[in-house]
C-alpha cells in the first residue's frame, strides 16, 4: 500500500502528466510540486517511469476491484450494471487527471507494465460484459465487449467535456450510458 508521500507523488505526477505530458515533466518538476527535491523522489520510486507504471497499474487495480465489489454487492443484473455505471462515472469525474494520463501515456509504459494494465483492464471490461449480457442475452461476447468499450469512451471523455456541474454531468452520463448499453 502506498504511503502518504507516495500517494502525494502519484497524485501530483498525474496532474503534471495530464497537463504537460509524460515527456514534458521531469523528476525535478514532480519533486518541486511535492515540496521535495527531485532526488528525494527516488526514496519512493525508482524513477519517473516507475511513477507512471505504479499510477496506471494502480488505477487499473482500483477499477477492477471496485467493479467486482459493485457486482458482488448487487442483488440483480440491473443493479449490478447500474452500480458499475455509477462507479465508473464517479471515478472519471473525481480523477480527470488519471483518465487523461491513462488515455495518453499508456504507450510510455514498459512492456511488462503495459501487459499488467492490459490484463487488469480486460478483466474490468469482462466484469461489465458479464453484467450486460445478463440483461441482454442476445448480445454475443464480442458485441457486448464493443458496447462496453464504447461506453467507456463516452464516460472517459469527461475530462475533456465536463462544462456543467459535477452532479449534472453525472446524471447526464448515467442516462447516456444506460441508453448506450440497454438500448
Amino acid at each position: 500500500m502506498a504511503t502518504t508521500r507516495q500517494e502525494q507523488i502519484l497524485t501530483t505526477a498525474a496532474s503534471l502528466f495530464a497537463e504537460r505530458g509524460f515527456h514534458g515533466v521531469s523528476v525535478h518538476d514532480i519533486g518541486a510540486a511535492c515540496g521535495v527535491s527531485g532526488p528525494a523522489l527516488y526514496r519512493h520510486f525508482a524513477g519517473k517511469d516507475a511513477i507512471l507504471s505504479e499510477m496506471l497499474i494502480g488505477i487499473s487495480h482500483t477499477l477492477r476491484s471496485g467493479g467486482r465489489t459493485r457486482v458482488d454487492e448487487a442483488t440483480d443484473a440491473k443493479e449490478a450494471l447500474d452500480a458499475l455505471v455509477a462507479f465508473h462515472i464517479d471515478f472519471a469525474l473525481s480523477n480527470p487527471a488519471l483518465i487523461v494520463v491513462q488515455e495518453r501515456e499508456w504507450t510510455n509504459l514498459d512492456e511488462a507494465s503495459q501487459e499488467s494494465v492490459r490484463e487488469l483492464q480486460l478483466d474490468y471490461v469482462d466484469t461489465w460484459v458479464t453484467a450486460l449480457r445478463s440483461l441482454r442475452p442476445e448480445l454475443d461476447q464480442r458485441t457486448a465487449r464493443a458496447a462496453v468499450q464504447a461506453t467507456f469512451g463516452l464516460l472517459n471523455s469527461t475530462p475533456h467535456s465536463a462544462r456543467i456541474s459535477t452532479d449534472a454531468m453525472a446524471e447526464l452520463l448515467t442516462q447516456m450510458a444506460r441508453r448506450a448499453l440497454l438500448g
